[in-house]
């Protein structure tokens, strides 16, 4: 069988433990015997990030903008304990936080639904999208530990030397303060990209923050996508048939635990990580659950929503066996191939990435599984199979296709 050609590259972001594992047996098994395979290689793996003081993510961010598309294995974000495993040379910041600022993307997740891991919450019947904005907040916060009594102040000072203060707080004893920012180009990308996506997919928009309470910052977020619904998408919505928007974001929690699904649910960056979390647990597991990095400029990187499953890859390096989900990191690849076909007009990437995904729903309906699912699938009798034992029932299927 011939295989199937790319006419360009898709930039390849390699990673860390278990999942590096994972992602060279999903090359070998699933992607290479049916694809010419074309990528531009970067080494995300830990060390390589400390060797080149991190200019590879830099340089992967940049390719991504080059070429368009990209798949992302996932990375370690190193903390103490990591700084003395791997003898790092700084505490490098999380590969993810570098590339999404680069790219000014929103991360949209959404859960993998397979018949046989039913939803805890018994009224979803289709897939809830997170559309997590990508920049600032807590994630850029300055903090401060402060020592004893005295006056904290949030000062702004503008170009020509003039001032706005406002008091935080008048402390009597020890406490601790942190200033947040955002910025409104990247509310403005983080509203288009939804907008954009909720047109692309055909589901409703909602989006949630506390401007009750934060009635400036979060009010500002709230304001800026209702002006660009107004100004450029309602009139697109109205005849695409989709609805936007905007409630609290209790009452966005409230509402989605007693929806059937099947809508974009848009976040602040912390609130999206929190929720995405939500909704992928209780659809039954964060390695059943798409994400994908998504610019207004028309950048996609496709990664899994999980980490580097650290537990599994030491018993690995002990030689033990595993049975480590793959299906987020295959949906990855599929996902960046299906765009680059979509993208470059090639057909058969697109269709090859449909198979793909269908082989995987179909290895897991048939009762094929790794461990995590066998605990929660509704199935009798499941195969529990071992990390490579799931890859090759893949590969079966997809023969078979």
């Amino acid at each position: 069988m011939d295989k199937i050609k790319m006419t360009t590259p898709l930039v390849e972001m390699d990673g860390d433990e278990m999942t590096r594992i994972l992602w060279k047996m999903i090359k070998d098994e699933l992607l290479l015997p049916f694809i010419d395979l074309n990528t531009e290689y970067y080494d995300l793996g830990l060390e390589e990030r400390n060797r080149t003081n991190d200019q590879v993510t830099v340089d992967s961010a940049n390719a991504t903008k080059k070429y368009g598309v990209a798949v992302k294995c996932a990375t370690i974000t190193p903390n103490a304990a990591r700084m003395t495993e791997y003898n790092l040379k700084e505490m490098w910041k999380s590969p993810n936080g570098t590339i999404r600022a680069m790219l000014d993307g929103t991360v949209f997740r959404a859960p993998i639904v397979v018949k046989g891991i039913e939803p805890n919450v018994k009224t979803w019947k289709k897939p809830i999208t997170i559309a997590r904005h990508a920049y600032g907040d807590v994630y850029k916060a300055t903090e401060i530990k402060i020592p004893g009594e005295g006056k904290a102040e949030l000062v702004y000072t503008a170009k020509d030397g003039t001032q706005i203060r406002e008091l935080i707080h008048d402390f009597t004893g020890a406490g601790v303060i942190q200033g947040q920012h955002n910025v409104s180009e990247s509310i403005q990308s983080f509203a288009h990209s939804c907008f954009r996506y909720a047109l692309d997919t055909k589901q409703d928009l909602w989006f949630a923050t506390k401007d009750t309470i934060s009635k400036k910052y979060d009010h500002t977020f709230k304001d800026i996508f209702q002006e660009i619904y107004d100004a450029e998408y309602q009139e697109a919505f109205e005849k695409a048939g989709i609805t936007y928007f905007y409630t609290l974001i209790d009452d966005a929690v409230a509402r989605v635990m007693k929806s059937e699904g099947g809508f974009i649910w848009a976040c602040k960056n912390y609130d999206g990580d929190v929720m995405s979390d939500m909704i992928s647990s209780a659809f039954g597991s964060l390695a059943m659950m798409t994400s994908v990095l998504v610019s207004p400029q028309g950048y996609y990187e496709y990664e899994a929503a999980h980490g580097t499953v650290q537990r599994h890859y030491y018993k690995y390096l002990k030689g033990e066996e595993t049975s480590t989900n793959s299906v987020a990191t295959i949906f990855a690849w599929t996902g960046a191939l299906r765009k680059r076909g979509e993208l470059d007009n090639n057909h058969e990437l697109s269709a090859f990435a449909d198979r793909l995904e269908a082989a995987c729903i179909h290895t897991i309906e048939s009762g094929k599984m790794t461990k995590d699912l066998a605990l929660i699938t509704s199935l009798e009798n499941p195969t529990v199979l071992s990390s490579e034992g799931f890859i090759k029932a893949i590969r079966s299927e997809l023969e078979k296709a």
